[in-house]
Formats: C-alpha cells, sequence, structure tokens
C-alpha cells in the first residue's frame, strides 16, 4: 500500500488521478475512510487555500487541489453513506441574483465539502426566493452568497431582507463574500461574517458553527 501521506501530497499537488489510485488503495486495505478525509485530503485542501491567499498558488493550482480533493471523495462518499455518517454541518451556496460568476463559489464548495461540510450548491443567479426555499426544504445552518460585480452586491442585502420577511433569517448563519465585498459592508446589510478567501470561508463558517477547529495534518 502507498504511504498515507502521499495522499495529501496528490491532492496538494493537483494529482487527481493519483490521488484516486491512493485512495482505491488505502480503502482496499482497510484504511478508515474518515482518516483519509480529516488526515490528509482536508489538511491538504487547507493548505492550497492557505499557498492561495499567500498568492503562492493562484486559481487554476486551487482548482486543481479541488478536483483531485473531489476525484478521491467520491470514493469515500459512498462508504460514509452507507455507515450513516454525517457531516460536521450541511451549507448552502449560490451566487446572488443577477451575477453569473462562480469559479469563486466553486472553490470555496470545494474547500468546505475538503472540510467535511456537506454543500448544497444553488448556482448561479440565485434569487432571494430561492434562497429562502432552499432554507426551508433544506435546513442548513448555514447560507453563503457570493457576487463578483459591485452592481450585485446589493442582492445580497436584498436577500436578508426577504429572509427576514419570510421569517427564516434567525434559522441561518449568513455568510458573504467575493471580490467586491468587504467586511463593513457585511456588517451594513446585517450578515453574520465575510470570508474574503477560501480558507477563509472555511474558517468562518466552522467559527459560525461552532465546531472545532481544523484538524491539522498527522505530525505536522
Amino acid at each position: 500500500m502507498a504511504e498515507l501521506s502521499k495522499l495529501y501530497d496528490a491532492v496538494l499537488a493537483g494529482n487527481a488521478a493519483e490521488a484516486k489510485a491512493i485512495t482505491q488503495e488505502a480503502l482496499a486495505a482497510g484504511v478508515e475512510p474518515m482518516r483519509l478525509v480529516n488526515d490528509f485530503m482536508s489538511p491538504a485542501m487547507g493548505e492550497a487555500g492557505r499557498r492561495f491567499e499567500a498568492e503562492e498558488y493562484f486559481v487554476p493550482q486551487l482548482m486543481l487541489s479541488a478536483r483531485a480533493m473531489k476525484t478521491a471523495l467520491a470514493l469515500i462518499r459512498p462508504l460514509l453513506a452507507n455507515r450513516e455518517t454525517r457531516s460536521i454541518g450541511r451549507i448552502v451556496l449560490g451566487t446572488v441574483k443577477g451575477d453569473l460568476h462562480d469559479i469563486g463559489k466553486n472553490i470555496v464548495a470545494a474547500v468546505l465539502e475538503g472540510g467535511g461540510f456537506e454543500v448544497i450548491d444553488l448556482g448561479v443567479g440565485v434569487t432571494p426566493e430561492q434562497f429562502v426555499q432552499a432554507i426551508r426544504d433544506k435546513r442548513p445552518g448555514l447560507v453563503g452568497m457570493s457576487a463578483l460585480l459591485t452592481t450585485t452586491m446589493l442582492a445580497m442585502k436584498e436577500t436578508i431582507e426577504t429572509m427576514r420577511r419570510a421569517g427564516v433569517r434567525e434559522q441561518v448563519k449568513v455568510l458573504v463574500g467575493g471580490a467586491p465585498v468587504t467586511r463593513s459592508f457585511a456588517e451594513e446589510i446585517g450578515a453574520d461574517d465575510f470570508a474574503g478567501s477560501a480558507a477563509d470561508g472555511l474558517r468562518a463558517a466552522k467559527r459560525l458553527l461552532d465546531i472545532a477547529p481544523f484538524i491539522q495534518r498527522a505530525g505536522s
């Protein structure tokens, strides 16, 4: 069996084929699935996010790491479902009404999934009413909204106001982010927190949902 540390390296390097092969071999050898997630895959995505923040990685590298993680995670998810293993929390994500950009949202979704969350991605151009319906149907603990354009930022405020009118605002925490979004804007519109990056989004989600800190790579 390959050294499990190589799974960390494969995800960090964005080598999906190697990540899949190591995961298959480890599962066949009886390694606990959640050990692969918690000790190797999730920390690798956390490091990829840190490198992105430090401008050591750029969008292509981060997306390759996310793809490698998803490829390996696809082998593990059925096993977790069979064992009735629960995620650490459920999050609804979407790019707000009028905005069709999804790269940032997709990176955040990948990092959150790597961190153990169940992510329900509503896509792009999501209306306030669609966010409200998702809260009612999916019962998430957190709603994440993204905007890349200054012209669509106000849709975040509209969505929060719609959530209040619909009586669901108190049921969830609201996290906002995107290139033009600032912490002061988040406070102004009544969001619970702001994320300036994917890695920050993972930290904020765990903080808002009162989840234990990110599990570090074994031996680090």
